[in-house]
Parts: structure tokens; C-alpha cells; sequence
């Protein structure tokens, strides 16, 4: 079988793995994710899937991965520091997202001029300081840099060869949002340890097993982009995991309703809601665990609570999560109980140690004064009910503010889902009795302990492209794609929008996209006049454009075939 499809999803405690073709899935497996060796774990999974497959059969490979997002949640962020330059008349010190966190002289208008010069010295001493605390990730962020990036160059190419990588502002997003853009250099900072060891393991493990086929990311936004182009962006790939999930219920949520969507998992449960089977979408960027980033996502929320979170007695409260301390004892674990060992006492699983899962739920029972089974169904109710308070909370907070989807805004939208989809490993252990205790209509996705990877392996390839246009200046820019062209006085919305999207197409193209995926969307169209001594002299022009996320245009013969 020709042009199958390799999914990869790479998950704090398991690792899915499929290949698909026009006839469904073709082979599956799931290996236990082992965090010290990902190549080992990665490779594993290759070889239970490509065993008898001829490269030349597989035309690509999308990967999707918790990783970076579990770093967040758990506060396991590599040391990474930032230097910031803002200008006048604002007080960085509140937007101080680390310990590491420089601010020197140096500043460019709304206009992008230049209004005050940068201190080099300032910039070196910033830099020895950081390089003396054993910091090797700095990020860069300079107020207006979208409009001339000028001095994030500057100051990169002074301290570049101080450290192992520098991130710059303009280049991790073309958006406004100073305070965002920040919090968005420093996570593409912090996390860019994590998604390089991942990255080279995948790479190795790929050439060691003789594929050499074209390798994407998925993206937060529930978009992919090329695997090579991500280890200069990492920041995308926060978030990759929660993606992964939407993108692998999509195919199977109806299109008449609003459905709440659960993904179990062993470290965190991911949650989003469909609206007549479309995505939410996150406008302004991801807010994750006190950050709040330009980051373009899928409105997602992770809780660290899972299959695999720590369970303790805390006087007659039984606390579960956020924290793991490895897997269940039912498959190994040495010391931690976990509600899929509660499972196992209560003969809901199977495939593990159901003597180790009691020996551990007997710690909870005794300090309760209960039977251990008593004790088992206390532990998986609790977790049922907290997953399901955590999805009320998401659904209010969405109801807090404008709703947007991947394709519209809902105006005066008001989110009720009435439906839950579930996936992940222990779904089908949940989906009874989460039912019994709301009033959800609950069923589980087809192969739904590898629907993350399904649905990696089905999202096509998206971006998203910012232009600004100065006609008094007669330059329109891309600072984001390092693009600057001269225009005409009489450059408008409508010339800069073809523009725009003629940039977009080539950058998709560029990252692997397939033609006949090219939906775009124009998210901002803004025109302003600019007016000096009470004459026109021209105007600003800012247009946004996307790809819009979505499965491959190819996906509904595989889909049909996973629904038998």
C-alpha cells in the first residue's frame, strides 16, 4: 500500500504510534514512554509499526508530543533568561516573567523610528551576568520590534555568542502585544531544551530505522508545520499534545451539537469543546499555567490529572494529582498509587499487577478506615468528578469572553455541550461512569488509546502571516518572514491582502503544505490615516492572514474505514 501516513504522539507516559492508509489503520502500537531515552522509546514504536513496510510506502510522518507542555504545567522549565528593552512610559517590572529578567535603554516608536539608541554596555553586562548563572537559552523582546526589528537584531547578534541559543521577539511572533510577546520568547526559551532532545531522538530514531521520508510537527493551533523548521520555533509545540486530542475527535463529533472533549491521559487530562464539530479557537494566543503567550491555539485546557497522578490521604480528603511520581504500581511503579491502579482493585483494567495495585491502595484504605475496595471506587469517583468540575470551569471561562472557532467568531454565543467525547488509554474505563454522574450523552472515539496519533497523522500543514504597510514610508513589511518591499502611494487593504496572502501560500508551500489544503482566512484587515500638520499623508496598514487548521483534504477514506 502506497502513501500511508506514520502518526506519532509522544506522551509523558505513553508513546502512540500508527500508520495509516486509504484502508484505515494499517498498524498501531503503544510503548511506555521512557523520558531518559526517547530514542529508545521512539524507535520502539517504529519498529512495531514498520516492521514489514517498505519506506518508500510511507509518504510522511506528523508527530505530536505533551512533552513541552507537561514542563509547564508540573513548574519544570529549563533556567532561561530574557533582556528586555521598552522605552518610555512603561514599567517592564510588571511584565517580569522570570528571575533572569534585564531590562536596558533602547527604544522605537508605534511608527518604527527610532527614539532612543541601545547601550551596548548595558547589553554586554546583562549578558556576562546571565552567562555567570550557567544560563545557555536567552530570549530577546523589544516593544514595537513587529514594526522594526532593528535593535532585537542588535542585541542578538551582540550576545549570540555567549550562548548555546537566542530567541527573538519579532521573528517567535509578528503580533502585537508587548507583554505577550515576552511571556512567548521566554517559553520558546525555556522549553527548547526539551523539544531538541526530542527532536533528536525522533531524527536518530528515523534514520536508524532507514526512513527518510518529509517529518512534521503538530502545532498548537491544531496545524502542522516542518519538523526541522520547529527547533527554531519550540514554543509551537506547547500545547502539540491537547492539539492532538482535538484533531483526533474532530472526525467523530457531530456536526449538529456542542461537544466536550476528554482526553485521559497518564499525566494530565486535556479538554476543548467542538461547536457543530469545529474547534474553539484561542485568538489571542495560549494561556498556560500562568503565562500568557501569542501563541496561536486550539482553545484547550490540561489539568494535571491523569491515570498515573499521585494519590494521598490528607486527614479524611483523598488528594489526587497534580504531581506524578511514575507509573502505576500495576505496571511496575515502585511506590506511588494512582487512580488506574484504583482501576485494577476494581477489575475495570487489565494487562497489569492487580496484587501491586492493592498493595498500594491498601496505604489509602487503612489511613481512610475503609476496605480497599471502598477505598479504590472512593479514588476513581474522585478523579471521574474532578475531571468533570475542571471541564464546568473551562466551559465558564469560555463563556466569559467572545467565542471564537477556527473559521468564525460566534457573537453573543453562549456554550452548552450536551455531548462528551472521550479518548486516551483508560477512556473506556471512564466513559460509564462518568455518565452515571452527569448529564452527558458520553460515548469513546474509535481506537481511542491511539486517536491522538489518528488525528496527527490526518491535520494538514498551517501558518499564519502579519504584514504592515507604511504608504508615507512606501515600504510594506513581514518582519516575522523577514520580508520588505516597496510600495506605491496608492497601496491599499486590498493590494496589501493579496500581498499577504501571496506571502502565505509561498510560506505553507514552503513547510510542506499540500495545494489543495490552502484554506485561508483573513483574521485582521485595519487601515489608518496618517495625518501631519492637518494634511493626509498617508496611511498604516496591518493585515493578518491563516491557513486554517483542519485535516488533511484526503482524510474521510481513512476515517471511514476506523469506523468499523
Amino acid at each position: 500500500m502506497a502513501s500511508m501516513i506514520i502518526g506519532l504522539d509522544v506522551g509523558g507516559t505513553h508513546t502512540d504510534v500508527i500508520l495509516a492508509g486509504e484502508n484505515g489503520l494499517v498498524n498501531r502500537a503503544k510503548v511506555l514512554t521512557d523520558t531518559s531515552d526517547l530514542f529508545g522509546t521512539i524507535l520502539t514504536g517504529l519498529d512495531r509499526i514498520t516492521a514489514d513496510v517498505r519506506p518508500e510506502d510511507i509518504s510522511h510522518a506528523v508527530l505530536s508530543t505533551t512533552l513541552t507542555t507537561n514542563a509547564i504545567v508540573t513548574n519544570n522549565l529549563h533556567r532561561a533568561g530574557m533582556i528586555v528593552c521598552a522605552g518610555p512610559g512603561i514599567s517592564v517590572d510588571a511584565f517580569k516573567i522570570c528571575d533572569d529578567f534585564h531590562v536596558v535603554d533602547g527604544a522605537i516608536d508605534h511608527s518604527g523610528r527610532e527614539i532612543k539608541g541601545l547601550n551596548e554596555g548595558q547589553i554586554r553586562a546583562a549578558a556576562s551576568q546571565l552567562q555567570e548563572k550557567g544560563i545557555d537559552c536567552v530570549g530577546v523582546a523589544c516593544k514595537f520590534s513587529t514594526r522594526n526589528p532593528a535593535h532585537e537584531l542588535k542585541i542578538a547578534e551582540i550576545i549570540s555568542p555567549m550562548f548555546e541559543r537566542v530567541f527573538i521577539g519579532h521573528r517567535i511572533s509578528g503580533n502585537f502585544n508587548f507583554p505577550r510577546r515576552i511571556a512567548t520568547t521566554f517559553l520558546n526559551a525555556s522549553v527548547y531544551p526539551v523539544h531538541k532532545a526530542f527532536f533528536n531522538a525522533v531524527q536518530s530514531s528515523l534514520v536508524k530505522r532507514g526512513l527518510t521520508m518529509p517529518i512534521y510537527i503538530l502545532k498548537a493551533d491544531g496545524g502542522t508545520m516542518d519538523f526541522k523548521t520547529s527547533i527554531d520555533f519550540p514554543g509551537q509545540s506547547i500545547l502539540s499534545g491537547p492539539a492532538a486530542s482535538v484533531m483526533g475527535s474532530v472526525p467523530f463529533a457531530d456536526t449538529d451539537a456542542e461537544t466536550l472533549v476528554l482526553d485521559i491521559g497518564g499525566t494530565t487530562t486535556d479538554m476543548a469543546v467542538l461547536v457543530n464539530g469545529v474547534p474553539l479557537l484561542a485568538p489571542e494566543g495560549i494561556e498556560l499555567n500562568g503565562y500568557k503567550t501569542l501563541i496561536r491555539a486550539l482553545k484547550t485546557m490540561s489539568v494535571g490529572l491523569g491515570g498515573d497522578s499521585f494519590v494521598r490521604v490528607d486527614g479524611e480528603n483523598i488528594i489526587i494529582g497534580p504531581e506524578r511520581r511514575g507509573p502505576a504500581m500495576a505496571y511496575g511503579g515502585d511506590a506511588p498509587t494512582t487512580p488506574t491502579d484504583a482501576l485494577f482493585v476494581l477489575g475495570k483494567a487489565a494487562g497489569g499487577d492487580k496484587d501491586a495495585a492493592a498493595r498500594g491502595i491498601n496505604g489509602i484504605a487503612e489511613k481512610l478506615g475503609v476496605s480497599v475496595t471502598a477505598a479504590a471506587y472512593r479514588v476513581f469517583d474522585q478523579t471521574c468528578r474532578q475531571i468533570l468540575e475542571n471541564a464546568r470551569q473551562m466551559v465558564d471561562m469560555i463563556n466569559s469572553r467572545p467565542v471564537y472557532t477556527v473559521r468564525e467568531a460566534l457573537k453573543g454565543r453562549r456554550i452548552n455541550p450536551d455531548r462528551l467525547l472521550m479518548l486516551g488509554g483508560p477512556a473506556p474505563y471512564f466513559a460509564d461512569h462518568i455518565q452515571s454522574i452527569s448529564d452527558y450523552k458520553v460515548k469513546t472515539v474509535p481506537h481511542w488509546d491511539v486517536a491522538n496519533a489518528i488525528g496527527t497523522a490526518l491535520s494538514r500543514t498551517t501558518c499564519e502571516v502579519t504584514l504592515f504597510a507604511d504608504t508615507s514610508k512606501r515600504v510594506a513589511t513581514a518582519p516575522a518572514e523577514r520580508f520588505s518591499e516597496s510600495i506605491g502611494s496608492g497601496f491599499d487593504l486590498r493590494a496589501a491582502t493579496d500581498m499577504a496572502l501571496t506571502l502565505l501560500k509561498d510560506k505553507a508551500l514552503s513547510q510542506g503544505a499540500d495545494v489543495k489544503d490552502l484554506e485561508t482566512d483573513l483574521l485582521e484587515s485595519l487601515a489608518f490615516n496618517q495625518v501631519r500638520n492637518f494634511h493626509l499623508v498617508g496611511k498604516t496598514i496591518r493585515v493578518r492572514v491563516q491557513v486554517r487548521p483542519g485535516l488533511v483534504h484526503n482524510h474521510e477514506a481513512i476515517v471511514r474505514h476506523l469506523e468499523r
